[in-house]
C-alpha cells in the first residue's frame, strides 16, 4: 500500500507546512514529502506574506484529500487514535482545540512582522509594536498551559495537537530574539530540542537560497 502524501512548501520559510509535517509525525505515519515548485504562483505568493494558499499543506491518502491544518490535524486523530493527538481529559481537549483554532485564525500581526524562517538569526530586530499584543497573547496562552498541565509541553509530557500548530511560534520568538518570560523560554526550548523539529530544521538548512526577495521581508 502506498504512503500518504503531504503537499509542502519551503522547509525554511513555510510555517503552515511545517505544522502539517509535525502532525503526521504526531500521528506516527511515514508520509512521502511532495514539495510545490518555489516558481508556483500561489506559493510564492504566500511565502511572501501576499496571499494565504490552499495548496500547502495537504495530506493525500487514497480519495481523501485534506488541505485545512486543523483539518488535517482532526483527520489524524481519527485515523490514529491511539497517537494521542490530543489530551485524554475532556477540559484539557476543549482547552488544545480552542487554543489550535486561535494560532490558525489569528495573530496576523505576528505573522507580518515575524516571518519564519528558520537560517536566520537576529539579534537587534526591532519588533513592530503592533506585535507586541500578540507576543504577549502567546505567552499568556503558553503560561497558562504549562502552569496547568505541567509541562514541558502544552499539555504535560507528551506534545499534542497544539504544540503542532504554536512550534513555528516558538522559532520565530528564536529567530528574532524575542524577549519572553522564562516560561516561554523554556518551552521555546522545548519545542526546538523534539526530535521532529530537530530533523525540520536540519532539512530546512540545507534547502538551497532560491527565494532571494524574501530576505528584504526580513
Amino acid at each position: 500500500m502506498s504512503r500518504p502524501v503531504l503537499t509542502i512548501s519551503s522547509k525554511n520559510y513555510s510555517s503552515w507546512s511545517l505544522r502539517g509535517w509535525l502532525l503526521c509525525q504526531l500521528a506516527g505515519i511515514e508520509v512521502e514529502e511532495q514539495p510545490i515548485a518555489l516558481d508556483d504562483a500561489a506559493n510564492r505568493a504566500e511565502l511572501l506574506l501576499l496571499a494565504p494558499s490552499v495548496l500547502v499543506p495537504r495530506l493525500t491518502e487514497g480519495d481523501v484529500s485534506v488541505w485545512d491544518t486543523l483539518a488535517i490535524a482532526e483527520y489524524l486523530a481519527e485515523r490514529n487514535p491511539e497517537a494521542g493527538m490530543l489530551p485524554k481529559d475532556k477540559a484539557a481537549r476543549a482547552h488544545c482545540r480552542s487554543i489550535s483554532g486561535e494560532i490558525h485564525s489569528g495573530f496576523y500581526n505576528l505573522r507580518s512582522a515575524l516571518p519564519m524562517n528558520l537560517k536566520a538569526r537576529h539579534t537587534n530586530f526591532k519588533v513592530f509594536a503592533g506585535a507586541q499584543p500578540d507576543i504577549d497573547r502567546v505567552q499568556t496562552i503558553w503560561q497558562e498551559c504549562l502552569t496547568r498541565w505541567g509541562g514541558p509541553f502544552l499539555y504535560g509530557a507528551r506534545p499534542t495537537i497544539a504544540d503542532a500548530m504554536y512550534a513555528p511560534v516558538a522559532t520565530r520568538f528564536i529567530t528574532y530574539n524575542v524577549p519572553l518570560n522564562p516560561a516561554a523560554k523554556a518551552y521555546c526550548a522545548t519545542i526546538l530540542d523534539w526530535a521532529p523539529m530537530q530533523d525540520w530544521i536540519t532539512a530546512a538548512k540545507a534547502e538551497p537560497e532560491e527565494l532571494a526577495e524574501l530576505e528584504v521581508e526580513f
